[in-house]
């Protein structure tokens, strides 16, 4: 449970220093998801989250 959250931290921790050091990209990176269609959006997460089931698959 508690390398759950520490991951949890980890994830909120690394988001926030996108959003500091490159805002006007993050927005657009946001204005562009507005505007993709529901099916990629979905597929795009689905794609990040086995990516990441991967690489944490070959760290362990």
């Amino acid at each position: 449970m508690k390398e759950i959250f520490l991951a949890l931290c980890l994830a909120f921790a690394l988001e926030g220093m996108v959003y500091a050091l490159f805002p006007n990209g993050m927005r657009r990176l946001l204005k562009s998801f507005l505007e993709s269609s529901e099916t990629q959006v979905r597929l795009t997460g689905l794609a990040t989250a086995a990516v990441a089931v991967v690489l944490i698959w070959l760290v362990r």
